[in-house]
């Protein structure tokens, strides 16, 4: 399971002394896994949204933070270095945008840096230009195994909702339709191209890209004009497949943009023959210029994206969160099958690491009372 999970905002930091002691059972559990099972299997494990967050909780963070994505990745590149057979590149804000250059000083790795980088980019641009569901990208990881395999984990936040969104991307072949193969989360509303069931729109936008500036701008502007003037999406024809403005999320899914600003990001994309949509994010293609060819393709070609947002496991998070506690210390019950799977390779894991007594006695201690919990 490899996907995507929805994550409240709280506020505040972790104390440094709980910061210490979460340091040093992470660094414990994660050699432990490293030993018994090696680092691709790890890179598997940290794919599956449930699985972080049990690692995450079993080492004493909150149980439904957004603050988990931060804390946990940052102790996790701290932990982990090259000589355990794992690179870990990335981070918040602006570090996010470091992953070629750490990438380029992992010198003990012989991979092909040129493609990761490229795969890191490609990851970004997928779940913010393809995938518009509110939530803006702050938070982007990268982690390497010897082996070549990549796993990219990165957050954004919805500044209406107060709610984060994590996503894991796992040795992605095909950004253009449903990378996240499994997605947790609060289902709403989203501009998909991901979708796979709107393969003719991929290829209409794709056209469009490939079309000539001008000839984009007449298009958009035909498809402005059979908006019949109205400066939001709300109300226009009932033909039409837009979902328009969410006023119960404060969420704007879908607006025009103004003719002058198109023009300007045109001018910005490097090529007019791209082969792939994966190219034309590479070559330039921005979230709103993919929302003008959207509305063009939706209005004037009659092929719209989706508006589902991609979640095909659809848990609050305040149900399947793993709730082994944390300093909020909160338990909550989660999917029961799943928790069984996870609740079981955590334990063996915490139970084998060399943790203190003390330590270990907490960690096991949550997720026996998680497993009592799951059987309620």
């Amino acid at each position: 399971m490899t996907g995507i999970a929805d994550l409240p905002l709280h506020y505040g930091h972790v104390p440094d002394y709980l910061l210490k002691t979460m340091k040093g059972m992470c660094d414990a559990i994660v050699h432990t896994m490293l030993y018994e099972y090696g680092e691709d299997k790890l890179l598997d494990r940290l794919s599956n949204p449930l699985w972080f967050q049990a690692l995450n909780n079993a080492i004493g963070m909150d149980w439904d933070s957004s603050g988990s994505t931060t804390v946990l990745l940052s102790i996790l590149k701290q932990v982990i270095k090259p000589k355990d057979g794992i690179v870990v590149v990335g981070g918040k804000g602006k570090a996010s945008l470091s992953v070629k250059d750490e990438l380029m000083s992992a010198k003990s790795f012989d991979v092909e840096t040129d493609k990761l980088v490229e795969y890191s980019a490609l990851s970004a641009k997928t779940d913010s230009v393809l995938l518009q569901d509110g939530y803006n990208l702050y938070i982007h990881y990268m982690l390497v195994s010897k082996t070549g395999r990549w796993l990219v984990i990165q957050q954004g936040m919805n500044p209406y909702t107060k709610y984060a969104r994590r996503y894991h991307l796992l040795d992605v072949d095909n950004f253009e339709c449903e990378p996240n193969s499994a997605i947790t989360g609060i289902n709403g509303t989203a501009i998909n191209l991901l979708d796979k069931g709107v393969d003719e729109t991929r290829k209409v936008v794709l056209e469009e890209v490939n079309n000539s500036k001008d000839k984009i701008i007449k298009d958009y502007s035909k498809a402005l004009n059979t908006l019949q003037g109205n400066t939001t999406l709300e109300l226009f024809e009932k033909s039409a497949a837009i979902s328009g403005f969410d006023r119960s999320k404060r969420i704007e899914y879908y607006r025009p943009i103004s003719i002058q600003k198109l023009k300007r990001n045109l001018e910005k994309i490097k090529n007019d023959s791209f082969s792939n949509l994966s190219d034309s994010l590479l070559g330039g293609l921005t979230a709103s210029t993919a929302r003008a060819m959207f509305l063009i393709a939706d209005l004037i070609y009659n092929e719209p994206p989706s508006f589902l947002d991609p979640v095909n496991y659809p848990y609050d998070p305040f149900k399947y969160a793993f709730a082994i506690g944390g300093k909020d210390g909160i338990p909550y019950p989660v999917n029961r099958k799943v928790a069984e799977e996870v609740i079981e390779s955590m334990k063996q894991i915490v139970m084998n690491s060399k943790i203190e007594d003390k330590n270990k006695k907490r960690s096991i201690y949550k997720v026996e009372k998680l497993h009592r919990l799951v059987n309620i």
